[in-house]
């Protein structure tokens, strides 16, 4: 299977999480996935996430990198995002409360990701997450779900 695979350089400035969307939804469309797909506001919900921890939380330049399956029209593979910076610190997932502010964005990943995690890379570390890709003929709507307060549209492969 061919695997695609850009990436993008981001500065530590707030302003690059919507320069990174824009950027990722073109990619996505480049390979197939449609922007008004739910894969691919999945994926730019990912991506905002992963963006906003590296340039928030770090203060440091990052890296965005997209892996995208196959061809475009190919249906089936794992869409794999992931953030590279140069701090050391780990991830800490946190658990908002009522109405704090921050401090949602590593659950919402691990609610809409199929898998992710985080690996040390240089002096640094990388954050990733995989979606895995399948046709929408393969999946059907099972129900919504709450999770936080948000209602999402689940999905369950039939």
């Amino acid at each position: 299977m061919q695997v695609l695979q850009v990436q993008l350089e981001i500065r530590p400035d707030p302003a690059e999480v919507g320069r990174a969307r824009r950027w990722a939804r073109s990619r996505l469309a480049g390979s197939g996935i449609e922007t008004d797909e739910p894969l691919a506001e999945t994926l730019i919900l990912l991506v905002s996430e992963l963006v906003t921890n590296a340039v928030v939380h770090t203060g440091c330049p990052a890296v965005l990198r997209l892996s995208l399956p196959g061809v475009p029209g190919e249906s089936l593979g794992t869409v794999r995002l992931e953030v590279a910076d140069s701090s050391d610190c780990p991830p800490r997932p946190r658990h908002a409360e009522g109405d704090e502010t921050n401090g949602r964005g590593l659950e919402l990943v691990d609610g809409l990701a199929d898998r992710w995690g985080w690996n040390p890379e240089g002096v640094g570390k990388s954050i990733w997450c995989e979606v895995d890709r399948c046709t929408s003929a393969a999946k059907a709507p099972a129900a919504y779900v709450t999770y936080q307060g948000f209602a999402y549209e689940a999905y369950e492969a039939v």
